[in-house]
């Protein structure tokens, strides 16, 4: 009778074993999904690690998210320890059954010990299975955090798609706002050249055809003769009078632009390349010719012209219209300027 219990015992026994591997088979599943986790957080990581503000919150979320991973491998590494001290106790118990069948063998003088060694066991069996009972609810939790930590995932790759949309909208109505501005600034553009055309127009009505007085491009240029002696900045009387002309158109151009065009008259003083002597009030062509590019925006001023429409520009003797050391070629170059522009 003591053997066919011995032999019941055994049999409940074998089944251990298939026990132990489907937990280990288990153990290893959420291993291979931790690392595929691992893995997936790692590319997660390299694909929005150069976004802008909003990705930087992103990447401290997937920090916490690392936090609770290491944490949870944590806890991986206990089940595991459970498992080999499982694994420890059943050969334990492998080899005490081996040696009370050897017992029970020599006699049935010894049975009672061996029964009461068996009933040990299957104590002993039993708290292992509470152990392995709270490994398993350990796995569970493990499992039930990996899904909290998919479902993260899922937002974060939503809120990533939604940021890459807000900046494809973003681009596309920069886009349009450059668009539309280039549209109005060519619009100004010739509106502009309109109104410099007719003013053009009226001023060479006005000073007639002079051969001290010409069109040159976008520019109305007068030869300095017609203003200032040589070296000088002052304004000569007839030089004055033909300022009074131009002013007048200017005065009458301010009343026609719309006030929304930020028009000015720029005033380019220039001098040919000849030194001054430096015994005179000016030590170089650049002073002298920004002095008589001040003199005739002074002068438009004080005949009423708006000093915001006006602007004085010095350039000495490096513009030149005409290159070369002859007389015809100097006098050419020392010049005064008038350009309608914007501001």
């Amino acid at each position: 009778m003591a053997l066919s219990r011995a032999r019941r015992s055994e049999r409940r026994l074998d089944y251990w074993p298939g026990f132990v591997d489907a937990l280990s088979t288990l153990v290893l599943s959420i291993i291979f999904i931790l690392t595929v986790f691992v893995l997936g957080q790692f590319f997660l990581s390299q694909e929005i690690s150069g976004r802008d503000t909003a990705l930087q919150r992103l990447n401290r979320q997937i920090l916490e998210l690392n936090e609770l991973l290491a944490l949870e491998r944590a806890n991986r590494q206990d089940a595991e320890d459970n498992l080999a001290a499982l694994q420890s106790t059943l050969q334990t118990a492998e080899a005490d059954r081996q040696r009370l069948q050897g017992l029970l063998s020599s006699g049935s003088a010894t049975s009672t010990a061996a029964n009461a060694r068996i009933g040990q066991l299957t104590a002993e069996i039993d708290k292992e299975k509470a152990i392995s009972a709270r490994a398993m609810s350990q796995v569970e939790l493990l499992n039930q955090q990996l899904a909290a930590l998919r479902r993260q995932l899922a937002a974060l790759e939503d809120a990533l798609a939604a940021s890459e949309a807000r900046d494809k909208d973003s681009q596309a109505r920069v886009a349009d706002l450059g668009s539309r501005l280039n549209v109005a600034l060519a619009q100004r553009v010739q509106e502009l050249a309109r109104f410099r055309s007719d003013f053009f127009g009226r001023l060479r009505q006005i000073l007639g055809e002079r051969p001290d007085i010409r069109v040159v491009g976008d520019r109305f240029v007068f030869q300095s003769e017609v203003f200032f002696d040589a070296g000088s900045a002052a304004l000569l009387p007839a030089g004055a009078a033909e300022l009074d002309k131009v002013a007048s158109a200017l005065i009458d151009l301010d009343k026609e632009i719309p006030a929304d065009i930020p028009w000015i008259i720029r005033v380019d003083g220039h001098t040919d390349k000849r030194p001054l002597s430096g015994l005179g009030e000016f030590k170089s062509n650049w002073a002298l010719s920004a002095a008589r590019a001040i003199a005739v925006v002074q002068y438009f001023v004080m005949k009423g012209v708006p000093p915001q429409r006006l602007l004085a520009a010095g350039f000495g003797e490096y513009q030149p219209i005409e290159l070369g050391d002859s007389e015809e070629a100097y006098r050419r170059n020392r010049r005064i300027e008038l350009k309608l522009t914007e501001r």
